[in-house]
């Protein structure tokens, strides 16, 4: 019997093996590395040592500023050279521009702290009793002890004028912006020129223009008005120049979707425009009353000063807390700087609170509906579901 030779059956060639794929490698975009801080250590401690030999062995300088100035910029020679040794060109010009910012900013906060703390230290010793808060100077002198005496009548004058003049400043501010960006023609340039003008005008200017119109020419007797009047003066183009940049930023799709379902120009600006702008708005506001809360010359001017408490600013004399720090300061009993310094701790605090309210208040995002809005709307919702059940 014969065998047939059959063909061998192909064998199966073995799967090729794929190498494993490189593991995926992470890049970190910004962030400090250790090289940086040691760049960083480096470039200050050098210049520190370099500074201090060449003040202190080398050559005949001296002084603190100088000294302070010299190490700053052999920092900055320092930091590029050894940037240099292990970075490109373009990353060390990086590098070098963001310590430029941080030592900046780093500067601003230490200058704030710096002066911060020197009144803290001067004026809490008049600040830290409760007299201070809740008397005037009208029955201390000069040689009375820190117990005696307060700045209440300062206060309570700096409030109502400062309440006056935004109350005159505000409504005018923003109505020249929205005159300028909304309505517009001949008149709009004359008018941004003479806000631009009147930004840059003196304080004192300001005080002797209502001296001579309104207690001059009028006849008025000096008040805390009168001193609202100076300072209205002074907010009103501050609040009108960055309202107008702000209400200018409210997209134009806005207007052209009210004008389509057929609002007028000023149901536009009052429904549309304003209420998206209104967070730009407090802080322009905020930004008037910090010029005006801080102002002395106007108010020495027209309102006079007085140690008495007058909570009428319409009569008599009233006198605020700017005037109170320039009266008492300049006097030679430790006990009256000490005073002035607390007046001058007292307005820091207010200025305080006036950014905080600002932020609280203009920090909802525009377009977002209040909390009045909403109830308003639930109700009208709900009294429709009402009637038709």
């Amino acid at each position: 019997m014969t065998t047939l030779d059959l063909p061998a059956a192909p064998v199966a060639a073995a799967p090729a093996i794929e190498p494993e794929p490189a593991p995926e490698q992470r890049v970190r975009l910004g962030g400090v590395t250790r090289e940086d801080v040691l760049t960083l250590a480096g470039a200050i401690g050098g210049s520190l040592a370099l500074d201090w030999m060449l003040y202190e062995r080398i050559l005949p300088f001296s002084g603190a500023l100088g000294f302070l100035v010299t190490w700053y910029v052999l920092f900055l020679a320092g930091y590029v050279a050894l940037g240099r040794l292990q970075w490109g060109p373009q990353l060390v010009r990086e590098r070098l521009v963001g310590v430029l910012a941080w030592s900046s900013g780093l500067l601003v906060v230490g200058l704030i702290a710096d002066q911060i703390g020197y009144v803290l230290v001067r004026g809490l010793h008049a600040a830290s009793h409760l007299n201070f808060f809740t008397e005037s100077m009208e029955h201390t002198a000069a040689l009375s002890p820190i117990t005696s005496g307060g700045a209440l009548n300062a206060v309570v004058g700096s409030l109502e004028q400062l309440g006056l003049a935004t109350l005159f400043a505000v409504p005018l501010g923003i109505a020249a912006a929205v005159f300028m960006s909304e309505v517009g023609g001949r008149m709009a340039r004359p008018v941004r020129t003479l806000v631009e003008a009147m930004t840059a005008l003196p304080s004192i200017v300001a005080g002797l223009f209502i001296l001579g119109v309104v207690i001059v020419t009028l006849g008025w007797e000096k008040s805390g008005f009168a001193a609202s009047l100076a300072l209205t003066v002074m907010m009103m183009p501050i609040v009108t120049r960055a309202a107008e940049v702000v209400i200018r930023l409210v997209p134009g799709t806005l207007r052209e979707a009210s004008y389509a379902l057929g609002g007028s120009q000023w149901r536009t600006v009052w429904n549309v425009v304003l209420p998206t702008a209104r967070p730009g708005l407090v802080t322009a506001v905020v930004l008037g009353m910090a010029r005006g809360v801080g102002e002395t010359s106007p108010v020495l001017l027209t309102s006079g000063f007085t140690s008495q408490f007058n909570g009428n600013p319409f009569s008599e004399h009233q006198v605020s807390l700017p005037l109170y720090i320039w009266n008492y300061v300049k006097q030679p009993y430790p006990e009256m700087v000490s005073r002035a310094f607390a007046a001058a701790l007292t307005l820091m605090v207010v200025v305080l609170v006036l950014f905080v309210t600002a932020r609280v208040v203009g920090g909802r995002t525009p377009g977002q509906l209040t909390r009045r809005q909403r109830r308003r709307i639930a109700r009208a919702a709900a009294a429709t579901a009402v009637r038709e059940h």
